[in-house]
């Protein structure tokens, strides 16, 4: 009994990240997941910079969770800037392309 061999499929975005609105020094989640198949490598841009996780910087307080969602511990928010807020898309992709998600928006409460 051989299995059929399984194809391999471009990545596709099944959930997207939708706006959120987080008081500052609150944890926040961006949401998004996708299927492909080699698994997508999933990554986060925000105002069209890419987003630096855990996985580059230990000290970062941005967590990419195993789904491909982007966590934040806590939002950060100072006199001096802003620097969470802003709008992000993820981004799958594997050898036979990449997907992206629609826009969300961040905006920290308050202030």
């Amino acid at each position: 009994g051989s299995n059929p061999q399984l194809e391999d499929t471009a990545p596709r975005i099944v959930q997207h990240p939708t706006d959120v609105l987080v008081s500052k020094g609150e944890p926040a989640t961006l949401s998004c997941k996708a299927e492909g198949r080699p698994p997508p490598v999933m990554e986060w841009y925000k105002d069209g910079e890419r987003v630096e996780t855990d996985r580059e910087d230990p000290r970062s307080h941005r967590t990419l969770l195993p789904g491909g969602s982007l966590f934040f511990l806590r939002i950060l928010h100072g006199r001096r800037g802003k620097p969470d807020e802003g709008v992000y898309v993820c981004v799958a992709r594997n050898y036979l392309g990449e997907a992206t998600s629609r826009n969300a928006s961040l905006e920290v409460a308050g202030e």
